[in-house]
């Protein structure tokens, strides 16, 4: 029985690990894109996919 509950535990840290390091990927990603002056990374994608958004 503990070794499951341990086996649970380390899971649950490697998740949060994971989390924590999207987080700062994602700041250092908009950080970035700030200073090149490149914001509008939606409309980027919009470009890239080829989609258009649904104007209503």
């Amino acid at each position: 029985m503990d070794k499951k509950k341990k086996d649970h535990s380390g899971i649950k840290l490697w998740l949060v690990i994971g989390v924590i390091m999207l987080i700062i990927l994602l700041l250092l990603w908009l950080t970035v894109a700030d200073m090149l002056g490149d914001t509008d990374v939606a409309a980027r994608a919009m470009d890239i996919t080829g989609l258009t958004p649904c104007l209503g």
